[in-house]
C-alpha cells in the first residue's frame, strides 16, 4: 500500500468533509457570535479545530489499536454507541432547532473542547471513519485529509456570522437547522445499521 495517493486522498477528504459537514458548524458558530465577542469566538473556534485535528490524527495513526488493544473495544460497538449519539443530537436539532445548549455556567472556552471539538468535529461518525479508513487507504492519504478537512471546517467555522446574516436574510437559518438535524440523525442511523450488519457478519 502506498504511503500516499492521490485517489485515496480524494475519497478520504469527501468522506471525512461529508461527515464532519462544516455548513452544519454554521448554524452552531453563527448563534454563538450573537452572544460573545467575535474575538473570543473566534479563538473557540481555532482552539476547538487544534484539538478536533489531534483526536483525528491519534486514531488516524494508530488505526483500531486505541480501540481493540487499550479500550478492548470492537469497532461495530463503537459503530452502535456513535451511531446513537449522532442520531440523538440530529434529532434534538430536528425537533428544537439547535445542536446543543451551554448548560447554566458553561464558559464558552470550556465548550470549545465538549461538544465542538468532540462531538461536533471529532465526532462518533469521524472518529469511526478515521479508524475505517486507516485500514482501507495508505496512512499518509488519511493524515493528509484529516488536516485538509480541518482547514476547510475552520474556515467556515471562522466565516459564520456572514454566512448566517445572508441565511437569516432570507428566513433559512431555522429551517436548514432543522434540515441538517435530520441528515446527522439518519446518519447515525446508519451507522448503528452498520454496527448491527458487522455483528452478523461475525456470526
Amino acid at each position: 500500500m502506498e504511503l500516499f495517493n492521490g485517489n485515496d486522498f480524494f475519497n478520504s477528504f469527501l468522506m471525512l468533509l461529508a461527515l464532519i459537514n462544516p455548513i452544519s458548524k454554521v448554524f452552531v458558530i453563527a448563534t454563538l457570535s450573537k452572544e460573545y465577542p467575535r474575538g473570543e469566538v473566534n479563538r473557540v473556534v481555532f482552539r476547538s479545530s487544534v484539538i478536533a485535528m489531534g483526536i483525528l490524527l491519534i486514531f488516524g495513526l494508530t488505526g483500531n489499536f486505541i480501540l481493540s488493544k487499550l479500550f478492548h473495544v470492537e469497532l461495530y460497538s463503537f459503530k452502535l454507541a456513535g451511531g446513537f449519539i449522532l442520531a440523538v443530537r440530529g434529532y434534538t436539532a430536528l425537533n428544537k432547532g439547535l445542536f446543543f445548549e451551554l448548560s447554566h455556567g458553561q464558559k464558552l472556552h470550556d465548550a470549545s473542547v465538549v461538544p465542538i471539538a468532540s462531538p461536533m468535529i471529532a465526532g462518533p461518525a469521524t472518529i469511526t471513519a478515521s479508524v475505517s479508513l486507516q485500514t482501507m487507504y495508505g496512512i499518509g492519504s488519511v493524515l493528509t485529509a484529516i488536516v485538509m478537512v480541518i482547514a476547510v471546517n475552520m474556515i467556515v467555522m471562522l466565516f459564520s456570522e456572514e454566512i448566517g446574516n445572508v441565511l437569516n436574510r432570507y428566513n433559512l437559518m431555522g429551517a436548514l437547522i432543522r434540515i441538517t438535524g435530520l441528515i446527522v440523525c439518519t446518519m447515525g442511523v446508519q451507522m448503528m445499521a452498520n454496527g448491527v450488519l458487522d455483528i452478523r457478519l461475525l456470526m
